[in-house]
């Protein structure tokens, strides 16, 4: 080992993901090393602030605040993207794919948005592209999905994939908490960004749930045709019902692939293609994934062969995002010497076999249970709204009064019903009529129910 050249590494950014990757390299190195089978070794980092970047790296670190210096820097074997957004780093890192560069990110939002572009630029230059730190920080889904599963055909993926939005959920259960005031502790916590829209509105984990559908179906990414939903329009009544229900709500992301049809073999009525969606969903009390609280992540696969595997673990953090970044170098050190044709492929599948037709289905194709809350104007109408849903052809499977003694001092009656799968389609012309009804006093909510079984 002492005679193979170490992976020279340079960095974009040195805040909170790069600094944490700086201390875990230098406090693991030989571990690392004994792992990878060389030394990986940082040689130049790029900073706004070069005072305080020496203060994370020393002085054998070169640094400077050019990114393009960094991106085609002759010494430098892989890029470690660090720095975050989307326009400028889809330039540093086309730059160093280009200069025949590999490149190591958890930049999220640059591969939902660009991704496609960059795998395929990676392909032709032959480098890798890694992006474990991307996707639920020290959870090594990436990987799963790619190398342990690949022997199945992944029927879904499913999980809490940003942790701002389950710690909020969880303070909503726990502590009865209205979503504004979970909000601004979690920000107080540094759980949330002081603009925390793209996690809220479920824009992060949408990033994320196109990155593993991708991986898990052998399709593009397609994160602008995902159904996202955030968790701001959500009331804490309607966590409190779902509690007397039995669920739980949690912010998931769902990929699912969907091959079914009618039956008759004419096509006519088949659906082929894959959801792929952000909403908050209630689950049973009882599953795995409503025990997943605070601000951890956990993703649940469903393999034809395996069955459902779950992964658990911390969905932010310095040194657990380092963990994953690390893993990633230390996959680069490894590909010494290995043609590009015998390489993981970036996307689980290699390009001639990746899907470019698979198309995300629509929203109305949508097929879940579902919850909804009625408010009426008497506690006796509860039965008259059950039995006119179903006879809009809604599969209602169970109807019942919200608890008095759960609800707010002035809010009325609520009926709780909780149907069979259904396309939404059918739930939206219901939810709609509904609203007209005499019995009806005020908005009908309506969230999906997610199952999730083996």
């Amino acid at each position: 080992m002492g005679a193979t050249r170490p992976l020279r590494v340079g960095m974009i950014g040195i805040g909170t993901v790069g600094a944490g990757t700086f201390r875990v390299l230098a406090r693991n190195q030989a571990l690392i090393a004994a792992r990878a089978g060389r030394g990986i070794k940082l040689v130049v980092v790029c900073a706004r602030s070069l005072s305080r970047a020496m203060g994370v790296v020393g002085t054998d670190v070169a640094l400077t605040n050019d990114p393009m210096q960094v991106a085609t820097h002759p010494e430098v074997d892989v890029l470690v993207e660090a720095a975050g957004g989307t326009g400028p780093a889809r330039d540093w890192v086309l730059a160093a794919i280009r200069a025949g560069k590999h490149v190591v990110t958890a930049n999220k939002a640059l591969l939902a948005t660009h991704g496609n572009e960059i795998f395929a630029a990676a392909r032709q230059h032959g480098v890798a592209v890694a992006y474990e730190g991307a996707v639920a920080v020290s959870i090594p889904i990436i990987k799963a999905l790619r190398e342990g599963l690949t022997a199945n055909r992944i029927e879904w993926v499913a999980g809490i994939i940003n942790g701002t939005t389950n710690f909020i959920l969880s303070k909503m259960r726990d502590e009865g908490l209205g979503f504004a005031e979970a909000l601004e502790q979690a920000q107080a916590l540094g759980y949330a960004e002081a603009d925390p829209t793209f996690d809220i509105e479920g824009v992060d984990a949408a990033h994320k749930i196109a990155l593993l559908a991708a991986n898990a179906f052998g399709m593009p990414v397609r994160f602008a045709d995902a159904q996202v939903e955030g968790i701001t329009r959500l009331q804490g009544l309607d966590v409190t019902c779902a509690e007397q229900l039995g669920y739980r709500i949690k912010l998931l992301g769902v990929a699912r692939r969907r091959h079914d049809g009618d039956g008759n073999g004419d096509g006519k009525g088949d659906t082929n293609g894959v959801e792929l969606r952000v909403q908050p969903a209630l689950l049973p009390a009882t599953h795995l994934l409503a025990q997943v609280n605070g601000s951890m992540n956990a993703v649940m696969v469903k393999g034809d062969a395996a069955g459902v595997t779950m992964f658990y673990g911390a969905g932010a953090g310095s040194e657990q995002t380092a963990s994953a970044v690390i893993a990633d170098l230390v996959d680069v050190a490894r590909l010494a010497g290995t043609h590009a044709a015998q390489r993981v492929p970036h996307l689980g599948f290699h390009a001639h076999a990746v899907d470019e037709h698979l198309a995300v289905l629509p929203r109305a194709a949508v097929h879940t249970r579902h919850y909804l809350r009625v408010p009426v104007h008497s506690a006796q109408q509860a039965g008259e709204v059950g039995a006119w849903l179903a006879a809009q052809n809604l599969p209602v499977a169970r109807v019942e009064l919200a608890c008095e003694k759960t609800l707010p001092a002035s809010t009325g009656p609520q009926v709780l019903v909780l149907t069979d799968a259904v396309v939404q389609a059918t739930v939206d012309v219901a939810v709609h009529a509904l609203a007209a009804h005499p019995a009806v006093a005020g908005p009908v909510v309506s969230l999906r129910v997610e199952m999730l079984e083996g």
